[in-house]
């Protein structure tokens, strides 16, 4: 576990008018273009769910980086639909960070998966802190203040979900949310959001338009610059055709996540598979 102080912080928690005195750090916070916090609901509905799922998938191969709160619901349907995609993911629990009191403990195990993934869990209170009523909307603002934009999946109008939306507009960050049935209460609080200016939400090309993002599939730049590290390793590697077990062998990243990667960069027309062989198109 690392301590980070100010110089170290992602450089938009910095600029925050509140900003923690230290965090402490496992694993490591991934280098990405964008960091997303998802947040919803700890009672979702199916259809909040299937969505936050769908959405995460959908943004496979992006230079995105998924921020929540470990938190039960949408926060940890979040995480584990992130990892599936091979999205980096950074979890930001209102406890401390140690084994013995990281909450909740049902998600300690995933919370085990975003660190070999290659994530990190971040927070501002002692290693030993056990949670408190009051540290979860504190600890919003971190993950309001590190990321480039909030994305609210389900809540009711007066849902603690709001505080990070509130806190994203405070600190001038965008926030994203998911329509849903007018006659669902899990979907007042993105309706009520809308109303107020954040961006609707349907699919992960929305998110990359949002976020300033290329959409994938739309890339005729054949330059490096645009490539995420993940892609950049697969094309040096690709210096010449190869099959895709060499590229799992020879590239440091978890062969389901290679797999994922290699789907996204034939989708952007970056690489062609033929007779077995991979190569740049």
């Amino acid at each position: 576990m690392k301590t980070l102080y100010s110089q170290d912080f992602p450089e938009k928690l910095a600029e925050i008018s509140d900003p923690p005195k230290k965090l402490y750090l496992a694993g490591r916070i991934p280098h990405r273009r964008r960091y997303l916090a998802v947040v919803g609901s700890r009672k979702y509905t199916k259809y909040g769910k299937g969505i936050c799922q769908k959405l995460m998938q959908e943004l496979a191969g992006s230079d995105i980086c998924i921020v929540s709160g470990l938190a039960l619901g949408i926060d940890a349907i979040a995480h584990k639909a992130a990892l599936e995609a091979g999205l980096d993911c950074l979890a930001i629990p209102g406890s401390g960070l140690d084994k013995r009191v990281l909450y909740p403990k049902t998600n300690r195990p995933l919370a085990e998966k975003i660190l070999k993934a290659g994530g990190g869990l971040l927070s501002e209170f002692e290693p030993d802190f056990k949670a408190r009523a009051w540290s979860f909307p504190q600890r919003n603002r971190i993950m309001a203040g590190l990321s480039d934009a909030v994305l609210v999946i389900e809540a009711t109008e007066k849902s603690g979900t709001l505080i990070t939306a509130r806190l994203a507009s405070e600190y001038s960050r965008d926030v994203f949310t998911v329509p849903g049935s007018l006659k669902s209460a899990s979907t007042t609080g993105p309706h009520m959001l809308i109303r107020q200016g954040a961006a609707l939400i349907r699919n992960g090309s929305d998110i990359r338009k949002e976020l300033g993002l290329e959409p994938l599939g739309e890339n005729t730049d054949k330059s490096t610059d645009h490539l995420t590290n993940a892609e950049r390793e697969i094309m040096e590697i690709l210096s010449e055709p190869r099959s895709k077990d060499d590229v799992i062998t020879m590239a440091d990243l978890p062969a389901n996540k290679i797999n994922i990667i290699l789907s996204q960069m034939e989708l952007k027309g970056l690489i062609v598979e033929s007779n077995g062989r991979i190569e740049k198109k």
